[in-house]
């Protein structure tokens, strides 16, 4: 999947190697975060931990959830968004 996108976004130069072609996408796209001001993680836009389960439990309210191939628990929507404060990139 990242060599098709690699390839699609310009980055011939990975070939078939799949590891080149993630870093090549991932680093494109922190990239491009940073020029357009995205911040890197919830942190950043005033998210706090102890509001993760409030935001997990209306998260799982959403409809667009339904057309999920996964329906993920309470825990790992609190987990993703531990990972999303987290995140450096």
């Amino acid at each position: 999947l990242f060599i098709d996108i690699a390839h699609a976004m310009g980055f011939i130069e990975v070939g078939q190697d799949s590891a080149k072609a993630v870093k090549a996408v991932l680093e494109a796209i922190a990239d491009l975060n940073k020029k357009l001001g995205i911040p890197p993680n919830i942190k950043a836009l005033g998210a706090k931990p102890e509001d993760f389960e409030i935001l997990a439990d209306n998260a799982m309210k959403d409809a667009c959830g339904l057309t999920n191939p996964h329906q993920p628990t309470r825990p790992e929507v609190i987990e993703l968004f531990r990972l999303a404060y987290e995140q450096n990139q």
